[in-house]
């Protein structure tokens, strides 16, 4: 093998921190120029794009670095907790019944529809379904079923629990964000027919009138600059609460293990898996201090670390990829395409019956589909008192993430299987 051109992690770290940064200013830019090129690539996708580069071309090595195992042992439970204790689940209950059900229609028709999409191309398309069992792609699909729900911080949780392959990741990654990001498009172009979308859902659009203006009406304490105790103790959450995940989790996966090729029969086996313990306690951590006072440090920042803290993660994850082995999957397309066309006709039916408008529909698929970066600028389009709907749905959608997606790995497995 030959030796990197950059071998000191310092040096990597310092690199990625600086590539971050010009990331996040460009793609929070007004200029055109900006605007339309993260259109086209998302962010997250450059997270990835910019160190696999580097390892393509010797500049480093993913394999030799240890900064991957870092961000995942130290970063990833921590981005959990902080994340998960931001949400205020008693202000997205005020949202209202529509808003709800619509969301959580699209969530489970994201968990149903990824061992339907699957079963479907496995019989559609001639040696696809020897390919995916000798390729384990349900483990890669799973991880989309984490990004669509969850997010980047589900989604790469479940890479860790069900041990997807670098290679497969890869795909993985260019199949999701060309699927999402081409439904995100369609979304919005339909904010432009509201009116006649909502005519043929018959729906009720006067809750939209109810939701905005409790949102005017809803006054919080203003923004101050975070101190010195604010970031130690926001930093004590989410390393605290890490390490207690981590102390917890050895201590059930090692009295679950004598009994790993039981649960196997019944799919259940990567519940011995310390990593998943670890990912599994942190969110429910994190719930739990979302429900005291802890929740206000939301307003100092502790979504914005966290975030940070995956996006690191994910140039970790990008650095171990090798772009020269990327090939194109159209099996792995289809099934993602034929996922996605589930999940839009479970909320459609689910509107239509419940008579809830199109915001509801277009805002609760971005918030499991899209997240918090994208959520709210669609709820925007067609109101801005209205972005904090996407906000709070998104972050719900964080709050189940992973829990939809081991009912999804469990699913696809019995597909497979």
């Amino acid at each position: 093998m030959q030796e990197p051109i950059i071998t000191n992690d310092a040096i990597i770290l310092g690199i990625f921190l600086v590539l971050l940064t010009l990331i996040f200013k460009t793609s929070q830019s007004d200029h055109p120029f900006w605007k339309r090129a993260y259109t086209y690539v998302p962010s997250l996708l450059l997270c990835y794009i910019f160190p696999a580069t580097m390892n393509s071309f010797g500049i480093i090595s993913g394999e030799q670095s240890s900064l991957y195992k870092v961000a995942t042992t130290y970063l990833l439970p921590a981005a959990l907790v902080l994340l998960t204790s931001s949400a205020d689940l008693r202000a997205i209950l005020r949202l209202g019944p529509k808003a709800l059900i619509t969301f959580m229609a699209g969530t489970v028709g994201i968990i149903i529809g990824a061992p339907i999409a699957l079963l479907a191309v496995m019989w559609l398309l001639p040696g696809f379904r020897e390919q995916a069992i000798a390729n384990d792609y349900w483990k890669g699909l799973v991880t989309i079923s984490g990004s669509w729900i969850g997010g980047s911080s589900s989604q790469l949780a479940l890479k860790e629990i069900y041990g997807c392959s670098e290679a497969l990741f890869a795909i993985i990654l260019v199949v999701d964000a060309v699927v999402s990001t081409t439904w995100t498009a369609c979304l919005i172009y339909g904010a432009a027919y509201r009116d006649k979308i909502d005519g043929w859902l018959h729906a009720d659009t006067s809750s939209i009138e109810e939701v905005k203006q409790r949102i005017l009406a809803y006054k919080e304490e203003p923004d101050r600059p975070a101190n010195l105790v604010d970031l130690s103790t926001i930093l004590a959450l989410g390393f605290g609460g890490g390490a207690l995940a981590h102390a917890l989790a050895y201590v059930i996966s090692t009295t679950l293990q004598p009994y790993k090729v039981p649960l196997a029969a019944y799919g259940l086996d990567p519940f011995t898996s310390n990593f998943l313990w670890v990912v599994i306690l942190s969110t429910s951590l994190g719930i739990g201090l979302s429900f005291t006072r802890l929740r206000k440090l939301e307003k100092l920042g502790t979504t914005d670390l966290a975030t940070l803290f995956v996006y690191f993660l994910i140039m970790t994850i990008g650095m171990r990829l090798d772009l020269s082995n990327l090939g194109g999957n159209m099996g792995l397309f289809l099934v993602a395409v034929i996922w996605m066309l589930i999940h839009i006709t479970v909320m459609l039916i689910t509107a239509r019956i419940i008579r809830a408008p199109y915001f509801f529909v277009a805002v609760g698929s971005q918030a499991n589909i899209g997240g918090v970066s994208t959520a709210p600028a669609v709820a925007s389009i067609f109101h801005p008192a209205l972005a904090p709907v996407g906000v709070l749905l998104a972050v719900l959608s964080h709050v189940l993430g992973t829990y939809g997606g081991l009912i999804t790995a469990w699913l696809m497995r019995l597909v497979v299987y």
